[in-house]
């Protein structure tokens, strides 16, 4: 379990994934030492990772949830298989262990189509499937669930946020082989050093901070602190699929999109038109969370709840 030391650390290298530890540890009136030694607890204990993303939506790449129904006897395998593939953020196993949820993201029509139409319709075992694109993000990104958490103060937030966070993004840039490279070791690890992060792209270590910069200030790349719920006391993962009707669907996810409970809301494709995960203490929690704060919103029509069973791969790493 985190205490409170530990959360106001993630939080500020949510705000800021590469903040210096004498950053934060100004931010947070302790000592540097102090901080370098959480940060290393958390990772060694905690499985804190910090992660440089993309922004699907502002790099004009598509993100898609797949919904397959296998049989009992095929679902890890497929998973484990799917997990292993480059164009997949998340993986996870749900239902009892015989649907696997897994998240896409291509850039072109031929990568989604190599996937969507091609290799999963020729895989055996595999007795149903369901894709949804995912349309608008209300909840998760550049949003952090550590916000709602509220370990840092107002005054807090805005020492450590980066100067560019309240300012008008600018253009993105177009993303070459230097990119790829840079952000294949920022997917591994948000904070790698510029001499690690300058071997990989062939650049200078100017270069280097220079790109980071105008990456960052666009909004195409982003960190995320990677934290597994139980080492914030929550125990029950599950996604949540709902028909909400046209009119009111934004603000029913925009609802959802303010509930401590979820880190994550978005607008789908489909015969479901919101997708929401959903972390919570424990069974318990979930059954209040679904009859007290779910069940307050009008529009919703209709609500299916799938438990994660596991998780397999999580932020594009495959976990053990």
């Amino acid at each position: 379990m985190l205490d409170e030391l530990d959360r106001q650390v993630v939080h500020a290298l949510q705000l800021d994934g590469r903040a210096t530890f004498s950053r934060v540890a100004e931010v947070l009136g302790v000592s540097d030492q102090t901080i370098a030694r959480r940060f290393r607890r958390l990772r060694a204990e905690c499985d804190l990772r910090v992660i440089g993303n993309l922004d699907t939506w502002r790099v004009g790449a598509t993100s898609w949830y797949l919904r397959l129904q296998c049989t009992p006897d095929a679902a890890q395998s497929i998973a484990d298989a799917l997990a292993r593939r480059p164009d997949t953020a998340w993986v996870r196993l749900a239902s009892g262990g015989t649907e696997i949820s897994c998240v896409t993201r291509s850039g072109t029509k031929a990568e989604t189509d190599a996937l969507l139409l091609n290799k999963l319709h020729r895989t055996p075992r595999i007795v149903g499937i369901s894709a949804h694109c995912l349309i608008h993000m209300f909840y998760g990104g550049h949003d952090s669930f550590f916000a709602k958490i509220g370990a840092l103060t107002d005054e807090q937030i805005e020492a450590i946020s980066p100067p560019w966070t309240n300012q008008p993004r600018d253009d993105v840039p177009d993303l070459g082989a230097g990119d790829r490279a840079l952000l294949t070791v920022l997917k591994r690890d948000g904070r790698a050093g510029l001499p690690e992060l300058a071997t990989a792209t062939g650049w200078s270590e100017t270069t280097v901070r220079r790109r980071l910069t105008e990456l960052r200030r666009s909004g195409a790349l982003h960190f995320d602190v990677d934290v597994p719920g139980p080492a914030l006391g929550l125990q029950m993962e599950a996604m949540m699929w709902l028909s909400v009707a046209p009119h009111a669907m934004v603000e029913a996810a925009e609802t959802l999109a303010l509930h401590p409970e979820v880190p994550f809301v978005a607008a789908t494709t489909g015969p479901t038109n919101i997708v929401a995960s959903l972390v919570c203490r424990d069974v318990g929690a979930l059954y209040e969370y679904l009859t007290r704060r779910v069940s307050a919103i009008p529009a919703i029509h209709h609500i299916e709840t799938n438990p994660i069973v596991r998780t397999l791969k999580r932020e594009g790493t495959l976990l053990p």
